[in-house]
């Protein structure tokens, strides 16, 4: 008689050291487990309740400014630093580690309206309504890795005096151009004291200008006339024009699909677009209560911040109707400029207080070392969570966010005005004669005209 036994190596049960975990073996066929299910909504649930316990987004302040801060810019080069602008012409770099000061640039005599930073680093080039650009030299590699702040303010390597206020500029990637947003759009060279090229689109001044980051000949401005345009530096006029319904006050385009871009708009939204089919948008991100002020993109493509004029931050996913997040304080007001930090993991925003306020991307995140076991446990956790977020007691927990008053009553006031707007339509359709008013998807509502 033949007797079939386990048979097992020593090497693969027993511990290598003491402290190593016990190795357990298990069957992982459905019918042995009748409450697998049952137990990983239980893990869904406590996990989404220890998100909201740990959920800690703000982790700074950085005061110095003495008045509004208009307007920030990063640096490609180094991760840890921030060129932040104000509205009384200060300009300063940040050190987000230590949220300290490091280097000053004084000249503007008025508010500085935009900040940008060429790809290597070294050239920072502002922007203001005294009608200058100044481009400035930033020795960062010296500056960050020192403590002595006796000295820190940078000289500027060179000034143009235009006839005209300015209100953004941006460097183009991997390129020696820089933009400027004003009564028009001019293209400088750094070797060069006059604009190589402006643009003109209508008399009405344009606010904001991006270069695409995939194609540095394209950039994409919004003007005060509601317009959104598309220029083409290898080509003598502009390229098309978009009309919206109200203004934008911002543009960023989408590193990972540089086809893709958003504006942030007066009426509250935010509109994805696709640059090469400009009739509707993609998207429409929705949540705040007031203009849209500022947006940028996170590194990754996957997900974007705006600032708002009703005192909050959202963080969207880049498809997303609705924000994921939302960072308020009681003492921020209105805020003028958001970035993401170039790793995707803070969030900085300068607000109408002075301050300049670093925020976790994700609000839950345990920042520091991880261990292995540690990072497993989290990976785990996020895992289970989206497997189960569609069962209501989940989604309740995960979309569950505190809101001040103010935002909390305009939000249903808006709710309340969209539903009686919509059985407005409703019954007027209802009875008019069929076809005479056809329905028309609110990505293309907001849209008065394409301008070829």
């Amino acid at each position: 008689m033949k007797v079939k036994v386990i048979s097992r190596s020593t090497d693969e049960f027993t511990r290598e050291r003491s402290n190593d975990l016990q190795r357990v073996f298990r069957n992982f066929d459905p019918s042995l487990r009748t409450q697998e299910k049952a137990v990983e909504y239980v893990r869904a649930l406590n996990a989404a309740k220890l998100d909201k316990i740990f959920a800690r987004p703000f982790v700074g302040a950085m005061d110095g400014h003495i008045d509004s801060v208009s307007c920030m810019a990063k640096n490609p080069n180094h991760l840890k630093g921030i060129f932040s602008g104000s509205m009384d012409g200060d300009i300063r770099l940040w050190d987000l580690a230590s949220r300290r000061t490091i280097c000053q640039f004084p000249g503007h005599q008025g508010a500085v309206r935009g900040l940008t930073a060429s790809t290597d680093g070294r050239i920072l080039v502002s922007c203001g309504t005294d009608c200058t650009v100044r481009v400035w030299n930033v020795p960062l590699a010296t500056i960050m890795d020192s403590d002595d702040l006796s000295d820190n303010s940078a000289k500027e390597s060179a000034v143009y005096v235009w006839k005209n206020a300015f209100w953004g500029v941006d460097h183009q990637c991997d390129g020696n151009l820089f933009a400027t947003a004003g009564a028009q759009v001019d293209i400088w060279d750094h070797n060069r004291s006059q604009p190589v090229n402006s643009f003109e689109w209508g008399k009405d001044t344009v606010i904001s200008v991006r270069f695409n980051p995939g194609e540095p000949n394209i950039l994409a401005t919004s003007a005060s006339d509601r317009s959104i345009a598309i220029y083409d530096l290898r080509m003598s006029s502009p390229t098309t024009k978009l009309i919206m319904r109200t203004k934008t006050n911002s543009i960023a385009w989408n590193p990972m699909e540089p086809m893709n871009f958003t504006a942030a708009n007066e009426d509250c939204n935010c509109y994805s677009y696709d640059a090469r089919k400009l009739d509707e948008a993609k998207c429409v991100h929705k949540d705040h209560v007031s203009a849209v002020m500022d947006i940028d993109y996170s590194p990754t493509g996957r997900e974007f911040v705006t600032g708002s004029y009703d005192r909050t931050i959202r963080i969207f996913q880049y498809n997303g109707g609705h924000s994921r997040e939302i960072y308020h304080t009681k003492r921020m007001q209105r805020v003028f400029c958001v970035k993401f930090s170039c790793d995707g993991s803070y969030v900085i925003s300068g607000s109408d207080d002075t301050n300049l306020r670093l925020w976790k991307a994700k609000a839950s995140e345990q920042m520091g070392v991880l261990l292995p076991r540690e990072r497993k446990n989290h990976e785990y956790r996020e895992a289970v969570q989206n497997r189960y977020k569609h069962l209501p007691e989940v989604k309740r927990i995960v979309r569950n966010r505190h809101l001040p008053k103010p935002i909390f009553k305009a939000s249903a006031l808006r709710r309340i005005m969209g539903e009686a707007e919509r059985r407005k339509d409703e019954r007027r359709r209802a009875h008019s004669a069929p076809g005479s008013m056809p329905k028309e998807s609110i990505r293309k509502k907001r849209i008065v005209k394409k301008v070829e």
